[in-house]
């Protein structure tokens, strides 16, 4: 792993801070911003979820790109990396919701973002090409890397981990607490700068 990809691995759960910074000190929430960044975000976390419920807590780690499976059912059918789509969804849905510095900072922490998962995705599939061979290459030929296919993929011949909703959930809950933590502040400081109490 190169030591650029490597560090963005193993920070990839912080680099969105500065960008959630700044939503909240240059919100300037509306009623319609509020409600369509909220439904976005939580779109993102719809998918998140039902990727980890597939992949399993191992998605959670820091140290090393690496997997006990080579999953391609849920959301992995239809594009290689949901999760990403997930998160790219839940701060976008973020700075909507903020609608700060609308639409640069949002653009500009989008291109971050596929700046960060350029360098993470490439050091994965490198991992997952050696690790499965043939059977990623087929994947690769036939799911997308971030926009998803209409119909999902299959593979008889890959066995699958079981789908686990609740361990899903238990991973889930950090990003959870945060997208809704995150979303609380924003509707807290549209209250208070519209002195609706």
């Amino acid at each position: 792993m190169s030591k650029l990809a490597s560090t963005l691995f193993k920070y990839r759960s912080y680099t969105p801070i500065p960008f959630l910074v700044a939503m909240l000190i240059y919100q300037e929430a509306t009623p319609a911003s509020l409600i369509t960044g909220f439904a976005v975000g939580v779109v993102g976390e719809l998918i998140r979820f039902w990727g980890v419920s597939w992949a399993g807590s191992e998605t959670r780690t820091t140290n090393e790109v690496g997997g006990s499976n080579l999953v391609i059912s849920g959301p992995f059918a239809y594009a290689r990396n949901p999760l990403y789509i997930g998160n790219i969804l839940i701060y976008l849905g973020l700075g909507i919701m903020s609608f700060a510095l609308f639409p640069y900072l949002q653009i500009g922490a989008l291109l971050f973002f596929i700046f960060q998962y350029h360098f993470i995705v490439k050091e994965e599939e490198n991992y997952l090409h050696k690790t499965y061979g043939s059977f990623y290459k087929d994947f690769v030929k036939n799911v997308p890397s971030f926009l998803p296919r209409l119909t999902p993929y299959k593979n008889p011949a890959i066995v699958q981990p079981a789908f686990k909703p609740k361990e899903g959930l238990r991973s889930e809950r950090r990003t959870l607490q945060a997208l809704f933590f995150i979303s609380a502040i924003i509707i807290t400081l549209w209250i208070i700068n519209n002195n609706i109490i």
